[in-house]
């Protein structure tokens, strides 16, 4: 984890601006527990951190190169001066370290395979709560491993790969070709005419974004009200967090009864039993692509319990979570 500073003195007082704070590549769950460890012996410092593990993984990851760029942008800005990227590094070896692409042998392919995997299913379903997803991803892959002399070509040539699979995954999941092809042209343009990584990091995201809405606008049911929608658009983008009736109805102005009653009328399910079922869907997705556990899944997606989780997964997909995760990597391993 980084943070970028920097420092300005302005008359009689100091000023310091702060940009961050970010991850290279996001650590597991273990690593930072392993971290946390020997400040987290008392009982109050023990509840500190593993509070503080509940919300890093909610920070951006980003490069190397991206992070340092956006450091340099904001001194040069302050003080008028005009450093490279050098200036953040003791040496070009120190640079070279850092920005090394992980060696080959402690890149786990299962777990690349899985985290890919759920990240073009997000596609495929139009989930718009996709960004853990996405990061983790990110975190497990920079790209595509080849060795060159030309970094920037290689983040293209990723983008280009990365583009041309999550084209397939939007027409599977019902985008017509005569819209999703030349849409991911347009995109591998745009990789092709980029001159910075920053731009680049940045186009990758946006294309990703636009292929699921437009996935996601195709699978709106026709026959929901713009009331209902609203509210089952709501429920995706805040499956971490316990949605109440209240908030809904506030969200569209009507009352309580009401919305619970058209809800009803026009899904076919209580208010309630659709947050669980959409949570349940987003929890398999989770238990394919990471290893968080069954109570961090609990916690993330805002159970009340890890029993009602538990529950709540068997009532609507037959299996417990650990058995539908033994179930997947069974057959990931098959395959």
């Amino acid at each position: 984890m980084q943070w970028g500073l920097s420092y300005e003195s302005e008359r009689n007082r100091s000023l310091f601006f702060a940009i961050g704070p970010v991850f290279y590549t996001l650590p597991t769950d273990r690593q930072l527990r392993a971290a946390l460890s020997p400040c987290s012996r008392s009982m109050e410092n023990a509840a500190w951190a593993s509070a503080l593990i509940r919300l890093l993984p909610d920070l951006p990851v980003m490069s190397y190169a991206i992070f340092t760029r956006y450091i340099i942008m904001v001194h040069n800005t302050l003080t008028g001066q005009q450093l490279g990227l050098d200036a953040l590094c003791a040496d070009a070896e120190q640079a070279e370290q850092i920005q090394r692409v992980p060696d080959e042998k402690m890149r786990d392919r299962n777990k690349i395979y899985l985290a890919e995997r759920a990240m073009l299913q997000m596609v495929r379903n139009g989930d718009i709560n996709y960004y853990n997803v996405f990061q983790n991803s990110v975190r497990l892959s920079p790209g595509v491993p080849i060795r060159g002399q030309d970094p920037l070509r290689q983040m293209k040539t990723s983008n280009v790969v990365f583009t041309t699979l999550v084209c397939r995954a939007a027409m599977e999941g019902g985008l017509s070709p005569e819209i999703a092809y030349p849409l991911g042209d347009s995109y591998i343009q745009a990789v092709e005419d980029c001159h910075d990584s920053g731009e680049l990091s940045a186009l990758a995201h946006t294309m990703y974004h636009d292929f699921i809405y437009r996935v996601h606008h195709l699978r709106v049911n026709p026959n929901y009200s713009h009331a209902v929608q609203k509210c089952c658009d709501y429920i995706e983008l805040s499956l971490d967090r316990k949605i109440k009736t209240a908030d809904l109805a506030a969200l569209v102005g009507y009352t309580e009864y009401y919305l619970t009653e058209k809800f009803r009328k026009e899904t076919g399910q209580s208010v309630s039993s659709y947050i669980r079922y959409v949570k349940v869907e987003h929890a398999k997705v989770l238990l394919e692509s990471t290893d968080l556990s069954i109570k961090e899944l609990s916690d993330r997606l805002a159970f009340n319990t890890v029993n009602y989780f538990i529950q709540s997964f068997r009532d609507t997909t037959g299996y417990t979570p650990a058995q539908y995760r033994k179930k997947v990597q069974k057959t990931s391993a098959v395959s």
